[in-house]
Formats: structure tokens, sequence, C-alpha cells
């Protein structure tokens, strides 16, 4: 597909059920020029296979996900989540290292949830603080972005304790931006009144690092993590928040990302091009 907005990349969720292979075979053959990658394809595989794989299919890499689930008091299951991210700040290095030219080393943080039999949501903030005070220096020395992503509350309780842009924002604050942004995702910080001026912040601090883009539409499925649509499908208004994104200064690739099940039981190479087809009608016109 020659039309294909050079700007767009595949989160490898959107096609999760292709192996590692077969997920950049189709996003190449699709004419998408960019890709993010999940760390369990490419465990895998293991991180050597999977950094050949991305080297030959010639695409840019966008992120790495995830890491993060740092809400647990200390102990050994804190420090056994610690050392994984120890881990995932290496591997996004290697792949960002052997993506095609203009790839970045981003990876993306999930905070996590409360801990079992815990209602300290402010205490379990603080802990996610605390785990970037400490990883900040290797994701420095790596030249890694830990990219904070903030979702939407009803995940607050299970998945992430960041809710809001502003949140992951000040969670930010004190790091130099290169070392810890944000990931602006519009299914999860769609709904906020303070969307576009903290969009706007985050521009004037330097600290987007990820621009991602799915639709929102109600009734939301029953497992309300595969609750994410196609852009355009849904509610999203895409063009305020993306003109938002783009006048903060972001000029990187624009992932898409989806979780819902009717997506990934399509054939994957059906899926990237339809993909492919939603963001050049409702994203594209707004990255002009």
């Amino acid at each position: 597909m020659s039309d294909v907005d050079p700007r767009l990349s595949i989160n490898q969720a959107t096609i999760k059920h292709a192996s590692l292979a077969d997920a950049l075979r189709v996003t190449s053959q699709a004419g998408i020029q960019s890709v993010g990658l999940w760390r369990e394809p490419v465990a895998e595989v293991g991180l050597g296979r999977a950094s050949a794989l991305l080297r030959d299919s010639g695409l840019r890499f966008s992120t790495y996900c995830r890491g993060g689930f740092f809400t647990l008091p200390e102990g050994r299951a804190r420090r056994d989540a610690i050392d994984d991210n120890r881990r995932a700040i290496e591997e996004t290095a290697q792949l960002a290292a052997v993506g095609a030219p203009g790839s970045r080393a981003v990876l993306v943080l999930v905070a996590g949830g409360l801990p079992e039999g815990s209602r300290d949501l402010v205490g379990a903030r603080e802990r996610v603080r605390d785990a970037l005070v400490e990883l900040a220096p290797e994701a420095e020395a790596a030249g890694v972005t830990l990219a904070i992503e903030p979702l939407h509350p009803m995940y607050a309780s299970d998945r992430a304790v960041v809710s809001t842009l502003g949140q992951a924002l000040d969670l930010a604050d004190g790091f130099a931006p290169e070392v810890v942004g944000v990931t602006v995702d519009t299914f999860h910080i769609w709904w906020d009144p303070q969307v576009l001026d903290q969009i706007a912040r985050a521009g004037r601090e330097g600290r987007i690092a990820s621009y991602q883009v799915c639709d929102w539409r109600t009734p939301l499925a029953s497992d309300v993590l595969l609750s994410r649509h196609q852009p355009g499908d849904g509610v999203i208004d895409f063009g305020s928040l993306t003109r938002a994104v783009v006048d903060a200064g972001w000029d990187g690739d624009v992932e898409v990302e989806i979780f819902n099940a009717d997506v990934w039981a399509d054939e994957p190479a059906a899926v990237a091009r339809r993909t492919a087809v939603a963001f050049g009608q409702a994203v594209s016109p707004h990255l002009r």
C-alpha cells in the first residue's frame, strides 16, 4: 500500500496472535514502516533472534511494551519487579539499536494497581516514584526513555494507579525529559477535561515519548481490557487530540494499539491493512 502514512506504527498488541516473525512480515507487507513490540513475543524467540528479525525487516522500532508494575511494598516481589524492569531497559536499548533509522528507545511503563488488600492509592503512587528514582540512572546510561502511561481510571485498582496525564507528568517531574517521559494514549485520556492543557504541558516539558491511538465505543466488552477499537469506529475526537500532540512538538511515529477479541480473531495481514486505512482516515489528516 503506497499511500500508507509514513508515521503510522502498528503496536504488536493489535495483531496479538501473530508470531514475531509474522507480525514483522505483515506489517511490512501492509506498507507500514514502524512497529512497537511486546516483551512476551520477543522472549519466545530470544532477544538475539528478535533483534535479527527486526533488523532484517527494515522497520523502525517505536516503543517496547512494557515495564512497570511498581506498586508492591518493599520485599522480594518488588525486588523481582525492579530487576525485571532492568532487563526490559536492556532489551529496549538493543532493539532500538537494530531498528531502522528513526527508531526510538522507549520503554512504556504501566504503573501497576493497588496491592492485594490495600486501599492506599497515594502510597501506591509514591512507590511508583521510588521505582523511577531507582531505575532512572540505568535508563539514562542505556539511552532509554521510561514512558509513564496513564490508564483510564477504570483500571486504577488492578493495572495503573496513574490515571491522568497530569499525574504522569507530576511523577516525571525532576527527571531529565529524555530519561522519564509520558505516553499519550487516546483511549485512556480522551475523557479528561484537562487533557489539552496537559498535552501542552507535556510539550513544554519535552516529555512526550510516545503517542498511541485507538478508539472508545460503548458498551464496553465484558473484559474491559478488550474494549479498544480502530480509529474512527468510536467517539474519540482524534482531531483535537492529534493537533494538540503535534502542536506540543511530537514528530515521531504514532502507534495504533488495540486490544479487542474480534480484531485478534481476524487474519493479522487483514488487520494490518485495515489499520492503515483507518489511521489514514481518522488520524493522518491531523498530522499535516
